[in-house]
């Protein structure tokens, strides 16, 4: 499916759903994607893309940003607290907030710096064990622990259970956000991103949709 179908059908349900046109905002995931297609992808326009690996991104992005301006680039795979330094400098938004410590070693970085990446906050809504994120319970917590850090805390995240109805856990994030004042909400994928922005998504991340398979080795 070509970039401009996937936008054309974002911006349907921005409209459908009664949204703003551009309320949302439209992440090229391109991990693990060939760079041609990738080159391709900026070619037609798009800015905003998804990485899913720190060294992946490292070794990918600079040069593209070189040659493509305006590029923003966020992080919404898993960080390893050792990693904060560099996805500071590289990164314009992490998706992927799910514990303190990782939290305090962002807000230590961004101190240095002088500036931070717009940060969401993971939350399991499948309270599933093998996943990373807050639980459900705990997203009220950890929300002012960051807010008390001095972080730009933007929204939230979730990925839903594989097997279970998507809606029910964006309605659920959702409800998480509004009761502490956040706006911002990534969720949805390739497969449910519509449904996801009529619950409110302001970031959908879409891959496959877009490039095609991913290129594992």
């Amino acid at each position: 499916m070509s970039l401009d179908e996937i936008r054309q059908r974002v911006a349907r349900a921005e409209a459908e759903t009664g949204r703003a046109p551009g309320a949302v905002t439209l992440i090229a995931v391109s991990k693990v994607q060939p760079l041609d297609r990738v080159e391709a992808v900026l070619a037609a326009g798009q800015r905003v893309f998804g990485e899913n690996r720190v060294q992946e991104a490292a070794g990918k992005w600079p040069a593209l940003m070189d040659r493509f301006a305006g590029v923003e680039l966020h992080l919404i795979g898993p960080l390893q607290s050792n990693k904060t330094r560099q996805v500071v400098e590289l990164f314009d938004a992490i998706h992927s907030v799910d514990r303190i410590k990782l939290a305090r070693r962002l807000a230590e970085h961004a101190q240095e710096r002088g500036a931070c990446p717009d940060l969401f906050l993971q939350v399991n809504t499948g309270e599933e064990p093998q996943k990373a994120g807050v639980l459900p319970g705990e997203a009220d917590g950890f929300i002012a622990e960051c807010r008390a850090l001095d972080l730009p805390v933007r929204g939230l995240m979730c990925i839903p259970p594989v097997d279970e109805t998507p809606a029910l856990h964006f309605a659920l994030l959702a409800k998480i956000a509004a009761r502490n004042g956040l706006s911002g909400l990534s969720m949805g994928m390739s497969d449910d991103f519509e449904q996801a922005i009529a619950f409110g998504a302001t970031h959908v991340r879409v891959g496959s949709a877009i490039f095609g398979a991913r290129a594992y080795d």
